[in-house]
């Protein structure tokens, strides 16, 4: 196939005009794949946030994992005393609940009041049973004789006031102004 020079115009024009083009296209596909690289550059620093970030929260997941294990521990730790308590309690509580129950039933709220006012009061009673009576106590066992002997002085004071010649008629004579 011969070419004319029409042909052979239009196929060197062609020819050209496409390796004229061809930088420009190379200029834009370099542009593309900069854009690309930036992209990529850019996914990649994302990513590597992303990781840091998952990292981070890994580790507070395993500090909240860690800590609500401890917590689990102590709560099964006081669930345990718990149910020890009440299993040694429960016979004591069935055996005072009808005893309770008749307390609370007959207390007045004037009862009440009594026993916080005595409640109140202990520390002063207290000081004063040991300080006041108890050394009063102790000591009554050596007033038991006196008072016998007391007695029975006064017994013989009374019958030698009696033995006074006149007695009985003062006596009348008090009794008399008494009265009066």
């Amino acid at each position: 196939m011969e070419l004319t020079p029409r042909a052979l115009f239009s196929l060197a024009r062609t020819t050209v005009e496409t390796a004229v083009s061809v930088p420009g296209r190379v200029l834009d596909l370099l542009g593309a794949a900069e854009s690309v690289v930036r992209r990529a550059d850019d996914l990649v620093s994302r990513t590597e946030r992303v990781l840091d970030e998952t990292e981070a929260l890994v580790g507070r997941a395993r500090a909240v994992t860690g800590a609500a294990e401890g917590v689990t521990a102590d709560v099964a730790r006081i669930a345990r005393t718990s149910r020890e308590l009440a299993d040694d309690y429960a016979p004591l509580a069935r055996k005072a609940h009808p005893l309770a129950q008749r307390f609370v039933d007959e207390l007045s709220p004037q009862e009440v009041d009594a026993a916080v006012e005595l409640v109140d009061r202990l520390p002063v009673l207290t000081r004063h049973l040991i300080e006041d009576v108890l050394p009063i106590l102790s000591t009554l066992d050596r007033v038991g004789p006196d008072i016998h002997q007391l007695l029975e002085v006064t017994n013989d004071l009374r019958q030698a006031i009696i033995g006074i010649p006149g007695f009985t008629w003062m006596r009348r004579r008090g009794e008399e102004k008494d009265e009066d």
